[in-house]
């Protein structure tokens, strides 16, 4: 709600013959931001001027406006230290304006911009107060819809302040829109509200991801040249951490899993950090700490079948590790891999199965299980089938990576396929003794097939790819995993 004073009345207006207008402090495409005097109170207040564009239809006028009143109904509910207090709303001379508390603090953006990425220590500070501000909000009903590093203030001291609620939504209100366009930063959208899902508090979370993202590593990693090219990334990649590490890219890794169901909740990434912070020396080795456990990292050495993950040593090994510990829970904590997880498979040349025995897609259904002697065809998910592919990605944006090698390929599906299986993704009860799951990797020969000769109908040359079925073989009558 601040930024550089870029001006003074000359004749200071008074609003609701209370507020007395003393400076400008900024201007957006919703109208002006005024530092003010509460007459009444005695105090200081930041005063938003709603103020649109000439030639802007009367109906989308009227649901901007709309819009503006409701970041003052939604900011009103919240009670939280982290969040922009609204103090009044004032209607006058057909002119809207909300009354706020005044923060003399920078934004996140203004702060990156100049003086660069941000010591991990003061982004966790930082994420945990986010989060306790989003968790006031969402379990208050309501969803942000805009979370970027615009709209996060940083005090001198370290304070942060969400604000601009202005585009938030009250969860059992009807969704405001203009014109049936997606609401929101597109470099902070989440891939289902690309696909067109509604704004939920998971995706206010995998915006927050990205907003951490940029403070620590000093650029968002999805920013590209055209809206177009943005969205096709955050659809297509994960993103590529070279600055942040340990708990804090855990956590960033796991708000922004590309599905809701298998994201990191608030509480979740907040226990995490909070953990961390208390910490005055990191942990040793990849395990990440259980918030409601006391443990002893595990090793290569006590767990062989990790060994896989680590031997390549690289930051986005230790990530997967991180966020697996946190989100798996005490299975990681076993020197065994989980009983429902059976042996890897491999597609392509010198592996288990062909490609062409694999024709099951991602959210698909199949005939058969997954056999060297037989080919998995795609079958409709309402008919009884013997698998169900619940989860498939490119690991790490595998476009342009290199082959990674057959022990990380492993390690990296195995651990991507017991997060899917072990969350939400699959809601079935006792499932662990009822089914059993596996991870399919390609093996190098096929990795280094040129993408760009890859046919339109077999895009699936680098996917890894989780697949389920029932522990006795026998064909499951209905859809298990959860779309």
């Amino acid at each position: 709600m601040t930024g550089p004073t870029q001006g003074v009345s000359t004749q200071p207006r008074v609003i609701a013959g209370r507020y007395t207008l003393l400076a400008e402090l900024g201007r957006g495409g919703m109208g002006v931001v005024w530092r003010a005097q509460d007459n009444v109170i005695g105090r200081q207040v930041a005063i938003k001027e709603l103020h649109l564009p000439d030639g802007i239809a009367l109906e989308e006028r009227r649901v901007l406006e709309e819009r503006v009143l409701r970041e003052a109904r939604t900011a009103g509910r919240l009670n939280d230290p982290g969040v922009v207090t609204v103090f009044d709303v004032v209607a006058e001379h057909g002119m809207t304006y909300i009354v706020m508390e005044l923060v003399e603090a920078a934004t996140l953006s203004t702060l990156i911009s100049a003086h660069g990425p941000m010591p991990q220590d003061r982004v966790i500070s930082m994420a945990v107060q986010a989060l306790s501000a989003l968790d006031s909000a969402h379990q208050a009903g309501i969803v942000h819809r805009d979370v970027k590093p615009g709209n996060l203030m940083v005090t001198p001291a370290g304070r942060v302040k969400l604000t601009d609620f202005g585009i938030a939504q009250a969860v059992d209100d009807p969704r405001l829109t203009t014109s049936g366009s997606l609401i929101g930063s597109p470099a902070y959208m989440s891939p289902e509200r690309i696909h067109g899902n509604e704004a939920s508090p998971a995706s206010d979370l995998w915006a927050l991801g990205a907003t951490l993202c940029y403070a620590v590593e000093g650029a968002n990693p999805y920013d590209r040249p055209t809206t177009a090219s943005t969205l096709h990334a955050i659809m297509n990649e994960m993103p590529r951490l070279t600055r942040a590490h340990g708990v804090l890219g855990a956590v960033i890794t796991g708000l922004m899993m590309p599905d809701p169901n298998a994201r990191l909740t608030g509480p979740q990434a907040r226990a995490m950090l909070e953990r961390a912070a208390a910490q005055p020396t990191p942990p040793t080795g990849f395990g990440a700490p259980n918030p409601t456990m006391h443990y002893t990292p595990p090793t290569a050495a006590r767990k062989p079948w990790l060994k896989k993950l680590l031997i390549a040593g690289t930051a986005v090994a230790a990530v997967a590790l991180l966020v697996a510990g946190v989100l798996l829970g005490r299975w990681w904590f076993t020197d065994k891999p989980p009983a429902a997880m059976a042996e890897t498979v491999t597609y392509g040349p010198g592996g288990t199965i062909e490609p062409a025995q694999f024709k099951a897609g991602n959210g698909q259904c199949g005939d058969n299980l997954v056999d060297p002697n037989t080919t998995v065809n795609y079958t409709d998910c309402e008919e009884p089938h013997r698998v169900e592919v619940y989860a498939a990605a490119e690991p790490f944006g595998s476009d342009k990576m290199p082959y990674p090698g057959d022990e990380w390929l492993r390690g990296y599906a195995e651990t991507f396929c017991t997060m899917y299986f072990m969350s939400e993704r699959v809601p079935v009860k006792d499932k662990q003794t009822k089914l059993r799951y596996v991870a399919v990797v390609p093996t190098s020969g096929v990795w280094a097939e040129d993408p760009a000769k890859a046919s339109s109908s077999d895009k699936r040359y680098r996917d890894v790819a989780c697949v389920l079925w029932n522990k006795d073989g026998t064909a499951l009558k209905d859809q298990l995993y959860a779309k």
